[in-house]
């Protein structure tokens, strides 16, 4: 009798101590961290239009981040491409420039429980091809894309670091063009924001955590500390502005509500976010 009551008791124990799995509906939002790769330059010189960073060589994380809502689920952002991990040591994508996909974004969402099919929204900061790499396994997805970025990409002459293959799952996806800011769940804890300047349509994703506030997550407004700290920015961006514009919004809303913002190429940011299967509530 005694062995059935204490095993009862170490079975009733372990179940409530056990971290619920993420493929339970969570109760509160979630933002799980997923490494879509590295890029590493031999010069970081275009990242700096004023020239701080002219023959430093250097790595940017890519980073994409999957946010569980009671609602649904968002995947923001796509990364390099899974196709590169099976490049050891990654790919040369242009002199001086080199791919890195350690784990496949499939693999990671795996370890969580959480499918393609799981996931009812997607959406990028921008269009450049290290952030669209993965798009076209999410077709079940509504796409919730920008219409500014959106006729960018369907002009002419064609954006520069777009590769429009891999964003040609929209053509089979439900798609949802935003104007505005949008409040993905209608609660205004999940709401994509303009940053316009990086790219013609760039946004931000703002989230209202349970534990830990206010969290930006920047898409290409900020590749490092030193950008955001000292408004530098990249000689490639579409209007240096509108950039400008956009760094003082963002700047005024995490100063308002005592925010943390993570900027998705910063390996300082990405390595202080929690590693999956953990996140950040």
């Amino acid at each position: 009798m005694f062995l059935r009551t204490a095993a009862f008791i170490a079975v009733f124990l372990a179940t409530c101590i056990a971290p619920a799995l993420a493929t339970d509906p969570p109760a509160t939002v979630r933002v799980y961290t997923l490494e879509c790769g590295r890029i590493e330059f031999a010069d970081l010189g275009m990242f700096s239009d004023t020239g701080e960073y002219d023959g430093q060589a250097g790595a940017l994380a890519e980073s994409c981040f999957l946010i569980r809502h009671p609602k649904g689920d968002l995947l923001w952002d796509a990364g390099l491409g899974d196709h590169f991990a099976a490049t050891p040591g990654g790919a040369e994508v242009r002199p001086g420039v080199r791919a890195i996909v350690e784990t496949p974004l499939l693999a990671q969402l795996e370890r969580i429980g959480v499918t393609p099919a799981d996931i009812e929204f997607l959406s990028f900061s921008h269009f450049h091809w290290d952030h669209t790499g993965n798009a076209n396994a999410y077709t079940d997805a509504t796409w919730l894309l920008s219409r500014r970025e959106l006729e960018a990409l369907e002009g002419s002459p064609l954006p520069p670091g777009v590769k429009p293959e891999t964003l040609s799952g929209r053509k089979q996806a439900k798609v949802e063009l935003l104007d505005l800011d949008h409040d993905v769940f209608g609660d205004g804890t999940v709401k994509i924001l303009r940053a316009h300047g990086h790219t013609p349509g760039h946004q931000v994703l703002q989230l209202q955590l349970a534990q830990a506030g206010t969290v930006i997550l920047s898409g290409d407004l900020f590749h490092t500390r030193e950008n955001f700290e000292q408004n530098r920015m990249p000689d490639f961006n579409d209007s240096r502005g509108e950039t400008l514009a956009s760094m003082d919004r963002i700047k005024r809303i995490l100063q308002n509500t005592s925010g943390r913002l993570v900027i998705q190429h910063e390996p300082r940011d990405i390595e202080a976010m929690p590693r999956i299967p953990a996140y950040l509530d």
